[in-house]
């Protein structure tokens, strides 16, 4: 069982939820993530049915009732990131159709999220569209874990819980014994996140210096700080192309470390990835 905030008379006060008012879906990107969530928390994870037509519109509908419901739908906005966009969209729609009480949509990556400015002329910032068809469609929350830009919860008028993959990856790496470890931030950006898990590492921090040319594209320059003849250990949210990664790591080699690890929270993997990693 677990408990949530309902809102009674103007104050917030804690009812349990039962099972039975609970109800958990998942779109297409990733329903064995979604089966074992569902699983850890003993709930059932009911059907959605999507099929497209012959003109390639997507077709949804519901498996089970959600009238008066709190519904939880988990789907990540990976590849094909434009159509699990849509999924979790149509699906929020049907669900506030459906008399949901509450849609909670549980987002473990949120594409666009690197698009979380206007750094150009002329350029749309759309990691705040995806917010507002997200809240446009119907959700009540969102929960998403190790956004890109921790801003983008400023893009939502509505509740957002962000959840951190730190905790269990620190863990995991602590169970490795390094022996005076470095964790190196691949860029400028990755600063803060290098710093906490260095601090709850007992390691020191190591920053590389980054410039990108273009879209995927970028080279690194040069590294502060000191990783020659220690243990490193590379600390991201994202692995896209693999670019950085690779540049990171001839980096750290052309540096003196002796043994690189890499840890990140969302393998996107996409276009060479695979085969940047394998060479």
């Amino acid at each position: 069982m677990e408990f949530d905030s309902k809102e009674s008379k103007g104050k917030m006060t804690n009812v349990p939820i039962s099972a039975g008012e609970v109800r958990f879906f998942s779109g297409s990107s990733n329903p064995q993530l979604a089966r074992k969530i569902a699983s850890h928390l003993g709930v059932q994870l009911d059907a959605t049915h999507i099929t497209r037509f012959s003109n390639d519109n997507m077709y949804i509908q519901l498996g089970a009732s959600v009238r008066y419901r709190r519904v939880y739908i988990v789907q990540s906005l990976s590849q094909p990131v434009n159509d699990h966009l849509m999924e979790l969209l149509m699906m929020i729609d049907a669900f506030k159709r459906s008399s949901a009480a509450r849609i909670t949509a549980v987002l473990p990556y949120y594409g666009y999220a690197r698009q979380d400015r206007k750094d150009k002329p002329r350029v749309p910032i759309s990691a705040k569209l995806v917010a507002d068809l997200i809240t446009a469609a119907g959700a009540d929350r969102i929960l998403a874990i190790d956004l890109h830009a921790p801003a983008i919860q400023g893009f939502f008028d509505i509740p957002f819980d962000h959840l951190f993959a730190a905790p269990i990856l620190i863990e995991y790496l602590k169970s490795m014994n390094l022996p005076d470890p470095v964790v190196v931030a691949p860029d400028a950006g990755g600063v803060e996140r290098a710093r906490a898990y260095a601090k709850r590492l007992g390691g020191e921090l190591a920053v590389i210096d980054k410039r990108r040319t273009g879209p995927n594209v970028a080279e690194s320059l040069r590294l502060i700080g000191d990783v020659e003849g220690r243990a490193t250990i590379i600390v991201d949210d994202i692995v896209d192309t693999a670019g950085t990664l690779v540049g990171t790591v001839k980096t750290l080699k052309n540096y003196g470390a002796t043994t690189i690890h890499a840890c990140f929270s969302h393998a996107v993997l996409s276009g060479p990835a695979v085969s940047r990693l394998a060479e």
